[in-house]
């Protein structure tokens, strides 16, 4: 019986990770979890400088889920390196560093420091807005997600996963993009954009007027987009999207995502992806498979 998986040509001990931008680097919900139990640990969006993020209010609560306007606020790639790092390096989880960037030059140049550094992957953001082609995401045009995966597979050290927008016609069209840019593996589904009106105040929720939304409202989209990327492309998905407990991350394996990401759930249940690894064996020895492995992609 094993929880083993295959990712991009690494060994995961279990295929749960947590999802960039609700987990920080893992300090602080080390207070509430082991996080030598994940798979690994998939930290916030790290730029090449600070950045200050979106005007407050940027969080609102809606039905049976959240909308964040963050707006990828971070520290920069050097402070990362100094501070997140050492402390990643003390757990045994495998690293995963979401990287983001307004260029083309931005993405690369993270990715050319991490490139020396004791990282096992990088997860690249590909919904962040691209200023040279006036704000339009780089993962909403096909050619310009093939164009950066491209770009930044010459400067990687590390296996690449390109992270998916949902905001887009075609998602499998996306998909095989970035792999015929060389991605090693996708993830997704990223936010899908929501809006929210406070009737009170008789105005946006949320200072950016628009938001990306998660939760559980939006696991069945993801569930269908992970089913659909899974049989366009060949390289391995990383699923995620509204996941709180074991079924729910047995729905994105059955699906075809070789891993999963636990995103929203972490705020109300800081232990929710330690639980979904143990839901998982359990299964696992209930089932009497082999491996979790046996399960994924069964649905055909």
């Amino acid at each position: 019986m094993s929880l083993e998986v295959n990712f991009a040509g690494l060994t995961f001990k279990n295929p749960v990770t947590t999802a960039s931008g609700t987990f920080g680097s893992g300090m602080e919900y080390s207070e509430f979890i082991d996080l030598n139990k994940l798979g690994a640990v998939t930290t916030k969006g790290v730029s090449s400088i600070p950045w200050e993020g979106n005007p407050t209010p940027r969080i609102a609560e809606t039905h049976a889920g959240m909308l964040n306007a963050i707006g990828l606020q971070n520290p920069g790639i050097e402070t990362f390196i100094e501070r997140d790092l050492p402390f990643l390096h003390g757990q045994k989880a495998r690293i995963i560093v979401n990287v983001c960037g307004r260029s083309k030059e931005e993405y690369v140049e993270v990715v050319e420091r991490l490139a020396g550094e004791q990282v096992d992957m990088l997860e690249i953001n590909i919904s962040c807005p691209n200023v040279k082609a006036g704000g339009i995401a780089f993962g909403q045009d096909p050619k310009c997600a093939e164009d950066i995966t491209r770009a930044v597979k010459q400067k990687a050290k590390q296996p690449v996963i390109m992270k998916l927008s949902p905001n887009v016609t075609d998602i499998a069209e996306m998909a095989r993009a970035v792999e015929a840019g060389g991605a090693d593996g996708v993830s997704l589904i990223n936010t899908l954009t929501g809006m929210k009106i406070d009737v009170a105040r008789k105005t946006f929720a949320l200072a950016n007027q628009t938001g990306g939304m998660s939760g559980p409202c939006v696991k069945p989209i993801a569930v269908r987009m992970v089913y659909q990327v899974a049989h366009a492309v060949k390289i391995p998905v990383l699923g995620m999207g509204g996941i709180q407990n074991t079924e729910d991350a047995l729905e994105f394996l059955m699906a075809g995502a070789t891993m999963v990401a636990v995103g929203t759930a972490s705020f109300f249940n800081p232990c929710a992806a330690s639980d979904i690894v143990d839901g998982l064996e359990k299964y696992v020895e209930k089932e009497g498979l082999s491996g979790i492995t046996d399960i994924v992609g069964i649905v055909a």
